[in-house]
């Protein structure tokens, strides 16, 4: 075979190049932007952050909490409305007025629970504990006016056996005295680890479940105040 011949294994065979086709306009449109490049509907999810499991039980926690308390409120005003008297006679009346002050105590423990969420959020570690030590201070203050005004109703002869009117209200006033004392306990444990400094970003998480039930008890109060004390 000769130096010049071409083997037909060495041809390359070019495929002829086929005109883009353009827009009505003229203009060629812009490569797509999507992450996939698949368009808009093969487009990942963004990203959502996901609430912590603390919050989440504390949230179910407070569930099952609304539906007690709701069972007690309604099984006192079924007996209530069914006394022929209320409050029954030779008794002795609640302390309403240092109560409604008392009442105000307790609010108040709010509001600097919310301030120290502020405090957390922007990361001011002396704030944080001035106002969780606040919360605490407020909270024990409401279980001590409650429990003094308790032993002077003793005294006066409002007990437990004191038949529906006693029952019912140590029944609804003890169980949430028993939560606040709980809500103190959590309190605590979240001012300790405030004071050490375990509350940085991203474990804000004990301290917020905290919050959340501490709200729930404050906001629980006030129907049984006004339920039981002035109604």
């Amino acid at each position: 075979m000769s130096g010049d011949a071409t083997s037909p294994d060495l041809l390359v065979v070019q495929a002829p190049r086929l005109p883009i086709p353009l827009p009505a306009n003229g203009v060629p449109s812009a490569p797509p932007t999507s992450a996939g490049g698949d368009g808009p509907g093969r487009d990942p999810a963004p990203w959502t952050p996901r609430p912590a499991p603390a919050i989440v039980a504390t949230l179910f926690l407070i569930s099952g909490e609304i539906m007690f308390f709701a069972g007690l409120v309604f099984a006192f005003w079924v007996l209530r409305l069914a006394a022929p008297l209320w409050p029954p006679p030779f008794q002795p009346r609640l302390p309403v007025t240092v109560t409604g002050v008392n009442t105000l105590v307790l609010l108040a423990s709010s509001l600097t629970m919310i301030g120290a969420g502020r405090a957390l959020a922007r990361n001011d570690r002396r704030a944080l504990v001035h106002r969780l030590g606040l919360t605490a201070a407020l909270g024990s203050v409401f279980l001590v006016v409650q429990g003094y005004e308790w032993v002077r109703l003793l005294g006066f002869g409002l007990t437990v056996s004191s038949g529906t009117y006693g029952a019912t209200f140590y029944t609804l006033i003890g169980t949430h005295a028993a939560h606040v004392v709980v809500a103190l306990a959590w309190l605590g444990a979240a001012l300790g680890l405030a004071t050490h400094g375990r509350l940085a970003e991203g474990r804000t998480a004990p301290l917020r479940a905290c919050a959340l039930y501490w709200h729930f008890v404050v906001a629980l109060w006030p129907i049984l105040y006004v339920s039981v004390y002035l109604l």
